[in-house]
């Protein structure tokens, strides 16, 4: 693995601490998103992530600082990736986005460059052939506040070189992830074949009013001794990706109770910026919220 220089592709939440986290590991990175408004936004977010960094890592003023300062941002996609050896692609979950953006990274990236996915659901093999270069293409997953939940499952799709999926798990360990290699394609990899049933099933029982927020993430938590519920993850995840993906499987087969939930969260959350922790508000409000009340798991 000889990667010096990362561009990541999409600067919202995950794309942000993929930034600074491969920054933080030493590698200088190019952010790149569509507009100089979005990118100013995530360097307010990013500096944000400074305060965590002390708190979980006990990083110095002198290190964040320093990651900081290998940082550089460029709203044009042929400058952003110039001198790129991998492009991490972290945009909306949306295939016709992804797919247009994979056409037009291929046509201004080096020859020597990879390409990674972090798509959440979606598959390597779906976006292959627009990039012109499906040997070096695959994706690479992480979770959301990814310094302290340090999973990087690294998935090839049948087209993939086995150097580049061995390299691209070197540099998962090399940003201070633990490398998780899935040898098969599977919709939502390891982790969201686990998380996104459970919290699909959490907004589904929302969604036909069986129960509130709080009780349904009441007894999840009382239930299982889990720290979390599932509107309480939802609101790390955010919920504009929370209904990408709701929205797009109800798109996909039909179902009702699906639609419901998209329905839901449009119109009670989306339409009204009640996005999640970062803003916030989504299920619940911040940075006070009542699932971390000493009584919330009492009678």
């Amino acid at each position: 693995m000889n990667y010096k220089n990362i561009t990541i592709a999409g600067s919202g939440v995950l794309g942000s601490q993929i930034a600074y986290q491969t920054a933080f590991k030493g590698f200088n990175v190019s952010v790149y998103d569509i507009t100089d408004e979005a990118l100013n936004t995530a360097k307010e977010r990013i500096t944000k992530l400074k305060e965590y960094y002390k708190a979980d890592l006990q990083a110095t003023d002198a290190d964040l600082d320093a990651a900081f300062e290998r940082l550089s941002f460029n709203s044009d996609l042929a400058q952003a990736v110039e001198n790129a050896d991998l492009v991490i692609e972290a945009i909306p979950e949306v295939v016709s986005i992804k797919t247009d953006f994979y056409t037009k990274l291929g046509e201004v990236a080096p020859e020597k460059t990879v390409f990674a996915t972090n798509s959440s659901t979606l598959l390597p093999s779906q976006f292959a052939e627009a990039t012109g270069r499906p040997e070096k293409f695959l994706a690479l997953h992480f979770a959301n506040e990814i310094w302290k939940n340090n999973t990087a499952e690294v998935m090839k799709h049948p087209g993939t070189d086995e150097a580049v999926f061995n390299d691209v798990l070197t540099f998962a360990s090399a940003i201070g992830m633990v490398p998780l290699p899935l040898y098969k394609e599977q919709p939502g990899y390891i982790l969201n074949s686990l998380l996104v049933p459970f919290l699909d099933a959490a907004q589904t029982l929302l969604a036909k009013e069986v129960a509130d927020i709080e009780t349904i993430d009441k007894t999840w938590m009382i239930g299982t001794g889990a720290p979390l519920g599932p509107f309480a993850i939802l609101d790390i995840v955010g919920v504009t990706t929370a209904y990408h993906i709701v929205s797009a499987k109800a798109k996909a087969t039909g179902n009702p109770d699906a639609q419901k939930v998209a329905d839901l969260m449009k119109e009670n959350y989306i339409d009204k910026g009640k996005l999640g922790r970062e803003t916030g508000e989504g299920f619940y409000k911040y940075p006070n919220p009542a699932f971390a009340h000493p009584d919330f798991l009492k009678g």
